[in-house]
């Protein structure tokens, strides 16, 4: 484990060299990620509309910026993502903003396909699910924790749904993007706390 750690965080970009890796391959006609696709590609170009707006609307609430501020050990967010997934489009803006208020995170992205191996060890029933969160210790790397794909009531939301209708559909992912509106963030970074808080 420690070795796939060291070798991801070579290639980890910040939220800013994200933002601009995925702009550059979106300005090639790109996607990020090893498969190539219309949809893939339009998934991206909505998700960078997204990941704007969200740069400048999600604010944090005082009491999480308290808990943020009051860490007092250092830490390493490590986010396994890609430009095409909607739930990291609604997910790494608000990780960015919990990480601006507070001087012991130190917030880093990697590109899911990129990093096979990584993947393989945090699997959400099987699945290669994203965003995933990985909180390690600053110093030795070790890890600490994990979070995601996404929040609970969002992954509610998609489970009834496969669950009624068998599939997760555009109407499906229609809804999820309007949860995700609602919350304003809220739920993210409450759940992303209440693990910080444990260690």
């Amino acid at each position: 484990m420690k070795n796939l750690i060291e070798s991801s965080l070579q290639n980890s970009y910040s939220y800013l060299e994200y933002r601009k890796k995925v702009s550059d391959l979106l300005a090639d006609g790109k996607s990020s990620g090893n498969e190539q696709s219309e949809d893939l590609l339009h998934y991206s170009q909505l998700n960078e509309v997204r990941m704007n707006r969200l740069d400048k609307t999600i604010s944090v609430p005082e009491s999480i910026q308290k808990q943020l501020g009051n860490l007092d050990k250092e830490y390493l967010w490590l986010v396994l993502a890609e430009g095409w997934c909607g739930d990291a489009a609604q997910l790494l803006p608000i990780m960015q903003k919990m990480s601006v208020f507070s001087p012991k995170i130190d917030f880093k992205i990697v590109f899911r396909d990129e990093n096979e191996g990584l993947m393989q060890e945090f699997l959400t029933n099987g699945a290669r699910a994203i965003p995933k969160l990985i909180i390690l210790d600053v110093e030795t790397h070790q890890v600490l924790g994990a979070w995601g794909p996404r929040p609970e009531a969002a992954a509610r939301l998609i489970k009834e749904y496969k669950a009624k209708y068998g599939v997760v559909n555009e109407e499906a992912k229609t809804e999820l993007q309007k949860w995700y509106l609602n919350d304003k963030g809220l739920s993210t970074m409450e759940e992303i706390m209440k693990v910080m808080l444990l260690f």
